[in-house]
């Protein structure tokens, strides 16, 4: 027993040794990325040749101040030539280089509850496009920015990325887009609009517009900032429309039965599965919906109501289906259009003329005669202001010849035979004199 005690104390400390040399490795082999920060705090070890700090901050704060190991700073708008940073309104991405081995900090709003991820490689995840992809399918792809394969979520990431997708032609000349160049057909965003499903939530949701010609073309998928700039690129074949819609015009066009006819592929859909939607615009506020869901044959013809007002009429549609292969798609299909024109009236017969031509003669009869009114009033009214004006002058020069005589007379009595002149206009007596 005395021999037991000590082989029994020897082995529990030996497995104590273990318990905690296997603890100390374990801390050892705990990946940086996943070290617990204190106040901002975080080291970097001398193995570290490149890394990407992924920092979330409060929403609208300024951007982190960087503090290193041996008391320096760093700021969004000054640091060294090596070193990249975006800023945006909730987060940092900043990129070192051969950064300084030993304790590092940061100062700012740092979001609650939040913690600074360290990253040594970054790259992008795409998914890939489904074949056959036809012309306006509705198609919803993914990607995702990976920090060391995990996925990177940080709320306002959608702002600090630019993804751009484009289409390259191969040239070919038995495709319709032979001589189509390089185009840009839409990007990913991560806002919770449109197909993508969660803001922020580090899945990115492509939109891309496929009314494109047909043909060979090569995708690139590229995301890119002022860090890192990552693309992805792949061939595929961009199929023609298996839906095709024409508005068919009855003989009567005002009368008769306004038709959409439906053309379905039916080597590539599945009939029983395609169904159809549209949505009739048309004059005085004409908002009319259709629905087709009972597909039997490739070509059908769908009637069209109500189209009996004149002006233009507008279709819009989109269809779902199954392709053969069972996978589910959603095409837009091309806008319509067609006009329903008032025809002329017919022309008028021999007593419309007639009784137009009485018309236009008594409107001028009755013009003429308002014209001649006019003038003989006209006339008149000048006459009477004349005649007005010269008896006013008539009676101004009788008024003054009466003066000039009695003046005269006057001066005739005062000065007797010794003065004869004949009166100056001075002496002359202008006053009107009274009438009795």
């Amino acid at each position: 027993m005395n021999g037991i005690k000590p082989y029994l104390m020897s082995l529990a400390l030996s497995l104590l040794i273990l318990i905690v040399s296997t603890f100390s490795q374990l801390a050892l082999a705990v990946p940086y990325t996943q070290a617990t920060e204190l106040k901002n705090r975080f080291r970097i070890d001398h193995m570290v040749d490149e890394l990407t700090l992924l920092v979330q901050r409060e929403y609208g704060s300024a951007p982190v101040i960087v503090i290193l190991p041996d008391g320096s700073k760093w700021y969004a708008d000054r640091h060294p030539e090596s070193v990249k940073w975006v800023d945006g309104l909730t987060g940092d991405m900043i990129k070192i280089q051969k950064p300084m081995p030993g304790p590092w900090q940061l100062l700012g709003s740092l979001a609650p509850n939040s913690t600074i991820q360290k990253v040594s490689n970054l790259e992008i995840d795409v998914e890939p496009i489904p074949q056959p992809l036809f012309q306006g399918e509705r198609l919803k792809v993914t990607s995702r920015l990976l920090g060391d394969g995990l996925t990177v979520r940080l709320p306002g990431l959608d702002y600090m990325i630019e993804w751009t997708v484009k289409f390259a032609s191969h040239h070919k000349n038995t495709d319709a887009n032979f001589t189509t160049g390089t185009v840009i057909v839409g990007s990913y965003k991560d806002n919770g609009e449109g197909l993508d499903e969660v803001p922020d939530d580090g899945i990115f949701t492509g939109k891309k517009n496929l009314n494109q010609p047909w043909g060979n073309y090569t995708l690139t998928v590229e995301a890119r900032n002022n860090i890192f700039q990552r693309e992805i690129s792949y061939p595929f074949y961009l199929s023609e429309k298996p839906i095709a819609v024409d508005v068919i015009e009855p003989e009567d066009k005002l009368n008769g039965v306004w038709h959409l006819q439906l053309n379905v592929d039916d080597d590539v859909l599945q009939l029983e599965q395609t169904h159809f939607h549209f949505d009739i615009v048309g004059p005085a506020g004409l908002k009319l919906p259709i629905s087709f869901n009972e597909v039997q044959f490739a070509e059908t013809l769908l009637a069209i109501p109500s189209v009996t007002g004149f002006g233009s009429y507008r279709i819009k549609g989109s269809a779902v289906s199954t392709t053969i292969e069972g996978r589910e798609i959603v095409l837009d299909l091309p806008e319509q259009f067609f006009n329903l024109i008032e025809p002329p009236a017919p022309p008028p017969s021999a007593e419309e003329l007639a009784q137009r031509a009485a018309i236009k003669a008594a409107q001028e009869e009755a013009a003429a005669k308002d014209k001649a009114i006019f003038w003989i009033l006209v006339i008149n009214g000048s006459l009477l202001v004349i005649g007005i004006l010269g008896l006013i002058i008539w009676r101004k020069k009788q008024a003054l010849n009466k003066a000039l005589a009695a003046t005269k007379l006057r001066l005739e009595q005062e000065g007797g035979a010794e003065n004869t002149d004949e009166p100056s206009i001075d002496d002359l007596d202008l006053t009107m004199p009274d009438e009795k």
